[in-house]
Protein backbone atom coordinates (compact mmCIF):
# COMPACT_ATOMS: atom_id res chain seq x y z
CA UNK A 1 0.00 0.00 0.00
CA UNK A 2 1.35 3.43 -1.22
CA UNK A 3 2.31 5.81 1.96
CA UNK A 4 0.18 8.64 0.92
CA UNK A 5 -2.72 6.22 0.99
CA UNK A 6 -1.57 4.83 4.53
CA UNK A 7 -1.22 8.19 6.14
CA UNK A 8 -4.94 9.11 4.69
CA UNK A 9 -5.90 6.12 6.87
CA UNK A 10 -4.43 7.19 9.82
CA UNK A 11 -5.48 10.85 9.49
CA UNK A 12 -8.73 9.15 9.25
CA UNK A 13 -9.22 7.46 11.97
CA UNK A 14 -8.04 10.63 13.99
CA UNK A 15 -10.27 12.27 12.33
CA UNK A 16 -13.44 10.30 12.97
CA UNK A 17 -12.26 10.14 16.75
CA UNK A 18 -11.80 13.40 16.94
CA UNK A 19 -15.33 13.95 15.20
CA UNK A 20 -16.72 11.28 17.95
CA UNK A 21 -15.12 12.92 21.06
CA UNK A 22 -16.37 16.15 19.99
CA UNK A 23 -20.32 15.45 19.53
CA UNK A 24 -19.71 13.58 23.41
CA UNK A 25 -18.22 17.20 24.52
CA UNK A 26 -21.03 19.28 22.80
CA UNK A 27 -23.83 16.61 23.66
CA UNK A 28 -23.41 15.12 26.88
CA UNK A 29 -26.36 13.78 28.09
CA UNK A 30 -26.84 11.56 24.72
CA UNK A 31 -25.53 8.47 24.89
CA UNK A 32 -22.57 7.08 23.17
CA UNK A 33 -24.64 5.86 20.54
CA UNK A 34 -25.94 9.07 19.28
CA UNK A 35 -22.38 10.25 18.91
CA UNK A 36 -21.11 7.31 17.18
CA UNK A 37 -24.34 7.24 15.08
CA UNK A 38 -23.35 11.31 13.96
CA UNK A 39 -19.95 10.40 13.48
CA UNK A 40 -21.75 7.56 11.24
CA UNK A 41 -24.00 9.80 9.17
CA UNK A 42 -20.85 11.87 8.71
CA UNK A 43 -19.20 8.87 7.14
CA UNK A 44 -22.36 7.84 5.19
CA UNK A 45 -22.81 11.02 3.26
CA UNK A 46 -19.41 11.65 2.42
CA UNK A 47 -18.92 8.28 0.81
CA UNK A 48 -21.31 8.98 -1.18
CA UNK A 49 -20.66 12.32 -2.48
CA UNK A 50 -16.94 10.81 -2.86
CA UNK A 51 -17.99 7.71 -4.48
CA UNK A 52 -19.80 9.74 -6.98
CA UNK A 53 -17.09 12.01 -7.65
CA UNK A 54 -14.75 8.93 -9.15
CA UNK A 55 -17.50 7.42 -11.32
CA UNK A 56 -15.85 7.91 -14.42
CA UNK A 57 -18.59 7.29 -17.02
CA UNK A 58 -22.78 7.83 -15.65
CA UNK A 59 -23.39 5.27 -18.01
CA UNK A 60 -21.50 2.84 -16.52
CA UNK A 61 -20.89 3.40 -13.11
CA UNK A 62 -18.99 0.20 -12.22
CA UNK A 63 -16.95 0.39 -15.86
CA UNK A 64 -14.48 -0.50 -16.78
CA UNK A 65 -14.47 -3.93 -15.05
CA UNK A 66 -11.52 -5.04 -13.25
CA UNK A 67 -9.27 -2.02 -13.67
CA UNK A 68 -6.71 -0.31 -11.89
CA UNK A 69 -8.30 1.99 -9.29
CA UNK A 70 -7.97 5.41 -10.05
CA UNK A 71 -6.02 7.74 -7.49
CA UNK A 72 -10.04 9.28 -5.95
CA UNK A 73 -10.94 5.09 -5.67
CA UNK A 74 -8.37 4.76 -3.89
CA UNK A 75 -9.09 7.65 -1.80
CA UNK A 76 -12.30 6.50 -1.41
CA UNK A 77 -11.41 3.35 -0.15
CA UNK A 78 -9.09 4.44 2.19
CA UNK A 79 -11.69 7.03 3.58
CA UNK A 80 -13.92 4.14 4.57
CA UNK A 81 -11.03 1.87 5.93
CA UNK A 82 -10.56 4.80 8.34
CA UNK A 83 -13.97 4.84 9.26
CA UNK A 84 -14.26 0.82 9.80
CA UNK A 85 -11.36 1.02 12.01
CA UNK A 86 -12.64 3.86 13.82
CA UNK A 87 -16.11 1.94 13.87
CA UNK A 88 -14.93 -1.24 15.16
CA UNK A 89 -12.61 0.56 17.77
CA UNK A 90 -15.17 2.66 19.09
CA UNK A 91 -17.64 -0.30 19.27
CA UNK A 92 -15.60 -2.24 21.17
CA UNK A 93 -15.76 0.71 24.29
CA UNK A 94 -19.70 0.53 23.99
CA UNK A 95 -22.05 -1.54 26.39
CA UNK A 96 -21.73 -4.49 25.23
CA UNK A 97 -19.95 -6.32 22.30
CA UNK A 98 -21.53 -7.85 19.37
CA UNK A 99 -20.13 -10.72 17.37
CA UNK A 100 -21.81 -10.46 14.51
CA UNK A 101 -21.12 -6.65 14.21
CA UNK A 102 -17.23 -7.35 14.99
CA UNK A 103 -17.74 -9.69 12.05
CA UNK A 104 -18.58 -7.19 10.07
CA UNK A 105 -16.15 -4.76 10.69
CA UNK A 106 -13.45 -6.87 10.21
CA UNK A 107 -14.79 -8.68 7.00
CA UNK A 108 -15.10 -5.05 5.35
CA UNK A 109 -11.25 -3.91 6.84
CA UNK A 110 -10.05 -7.14 4.94
CA UNK A 111 -12.25 -6.30 1.99
CA UNK A 112 -11.05 -2.22 2.00
CA UNK A 113 -8.06 -2.81 2.61
CA UNK A 114 -7.44 -5.65 -0.11
CA UNK A 115 -9.03 -3.45 -2.37
CA UNK A 116 -6.08 -1.10 -1.64
CA UNK A 117 -3.39 -3.23 -1.92
CA UNK A 118 -4.36 -4.51 -5.07
CA UNK A 119 -5.79 -1.59 -6.77
CA UNK A 120 -7.86 -3.93 -9.05
CA UNK A 121 -11.17 -3.15 -7.90
CA UNK A 122 -11.57 0.54 -7.44
CA UNK A 123 -15.22 0.81 -9.54
CA UNK A 124 -16.86 -2.35 -8.20
CA UNK A 125 -15.95 -1.19 -4.68
CA UNK A 126 -16.62 2.23 -4.99
CA UNK A 127 -20.07 1.45 -6.63
CA UNK A 128 -20.67 -0.83 -3.52
CA UNK A 129 -19.50 1.69 -1.13
CA UNK A 130 -22.03 4.53 -2.95
CA UNK A 131 -25.20 2.02 -3.13
CA UNK A 132 -24.77 1.03 0.50
CA UNK A 133 -24.03 4.22 1.73
CA UNK A 134 -26.82 6.12 0.13
CA UNK A 135 -29.49 4.05 2.58
CA UNK A 136 -27.10 5.03 5.76
CA UNK A 137 -28.40 8.46 6.48
CA UNK A 138 -31.97 7.78 6.27
CA UNK A 139 -31.16 4.79 9.18
CA UNK A 140 -28.96 6.95 11.04
CA UNK A 141 -31.72 9.91 10.91
CA UNK A 142 -34.62 7.68 12.10
CA UNK A 143 -32.20 6.62 15.34
CA UNK A 144 -31.32 9.95 16.17
CA UNK A 145 -34.35 11.51 16.03
CA UNK A 146 -35.30 9.08 18.75
CA UNK A 147 -32.93 10.08 21.08
CA UNK A 148 -33.52 13.78 20.57
CA UNK A 149 -36.84 12.85 21.76
CA UNK A 150 -39.08 12.59 18.69
CA UNK A 151 -41.63 10.05 18.25
CA UNK A 152 -41.46 7.29 15.44
CA UNK A 153 -41.52 9.55 12.31
CA UNK A 154 -42.77 9.06 8.84
CA UNK A 155 -39.16 8.21 8.44
CA UNK A 156 -39.32 4.85 9.67
CA UNK A 157 -40.91 3.82 6.68
CA UNK A 158 -38.03 5.34 4.27
CA UNK A 159 -35.73 4.03 6.72
CA UNK A 160 -37.34 0.35 6.47
CA UNK A 161 -37.17 -0.10 3.41
CA UNK A 162 -33.39 1.34 2.89
CA UNK A 163 -32.80 -1.25 5.34
CA UNK A 164 -34.19 -3.94 3.45
CA UNK A 165 -32.58 -2.41 0.02
CA UNK A 166 -29.23 -2.33 1.80
CA UNK A 167 -29.16 -6.33 3.03
CA UNK A 168 -30.41 -7.39 -0.47
CA UNK A 169 -27.14 -5.17 -2.35
CA UNK A 170 -25.10 -6.56 0.45
CA UNK A 171 -26.21 -9.81 -0.50
CA UNK A 172 -25.37 -9.27 -3.75
CA UNK A 173 -21.92 -7.70 -3.79
CA UNK A 174 -21.22 -11.09 -1.40
CA UNK A 175 -21.87 -13.17 -4.02
CA UNK A 176 -19.80 -11.07 -6.75
CA UNK A 177 -17.10 -10.89 -4.22
CA UNK A 178 -17.53 -14.66 -3.00
CA UNK A 179 -16.96 -15.57 -7.10
CA UNK A 180 -13.85 -12.91 -7.69
CA UNK A 181 -12.16 -14.89 -4.70
CA UNK A 182 -13.28 -18.41 -6.42
CA UNK A 183 -12.20 -17.28 -9.94
CA UNK A 184 -8.80 -15.82 -8.23
CA UNK A 185 -7.82 -18.67 -6.01
CA UNK A 186 -8.90 -21.07 -9.53
CA UNK A 187 -6.22 -18.78 -11.77
CA UNK A 188 -3.59 -19.18 -8.91
CA UNK A 189 -3.88 -23.18 -9.08
CA UNK A 190 -3.78 -23.34 -12.40
CA UNK A 191 -0.87 -21.23 -12.96
CA UNK A 192 1.09 -23.02 -10.44
CA UNK A 193 -0.03 -26.27 -12.46
CA UNK A 194 1.51 -25.09 -15.62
Amino acid sequence: MEDNIMNLVVVGVISWSTIFLLTRRVFPKLSFDFSNRVVSAIHATLAVILASLTVQDWRCPVCPLASKSSPKQMQTLAMSLSYMIYDMVCCLFDKQVKLDNSIHHLVSIVGFGAGLAYKKCGSEMVAALWITEISSPFLHLRELLKELGYKDTDLSLVADAMALGLQLVSAFWFYKIVLMVRYKLTKRTSTKVA
